[in-house]
């Protein structure tokens, strides 16, 4: 018994085959490549995002809802604002100057 025990390969005397080293390197070059495109992905977002965000709408100072409404949302587009309030009607005003354009019931909220 003894004997089989010597005969055994020790753990320092065996070498991994090389195609093991070999998919080793080709995993490690992949985490590597990974981890430099997560970095330039978040780079290039933090670089690009202030530009994209420095162009903000601006309300018009005067602007007014009609008979005390409460805004829900409102979105931008060239020349107007659309408002939509908590009675469920639209409201379409004028950017420059506020003034009521239009008026749409969308229903009940």
């Amino acid at each position: 018994m003894a004997s089989d025990i010597d005969n055994a390969p020790k753990a320092e005397d065996t070498a991994p085959p090389p195609e093991l080293r070999f998919l080793k390197l080709l995993v490690t070059g992949l985490a590597g490549t990974m981890i430099a495109g997560l970095i330039t992905i978040i780079v290039l977002l933090v670089i690009r995002f202030p530009a994209v965000t420095a162009v903000r709408p601006t309300l018009p100072a005067d602007l007014t809802l009609p008979d005390g409404l409460k805004a829900e949302a409102v979105t931008f587009g060239r020349g107007w604002i659309a408002v939509v309030t908590d009675t469920g009607e639209l409201l379409i005003l004028d950017a420059a100057t506020g003034a009521l354009r239009q008026r749409v019931a969308i229903g009940a909220p």
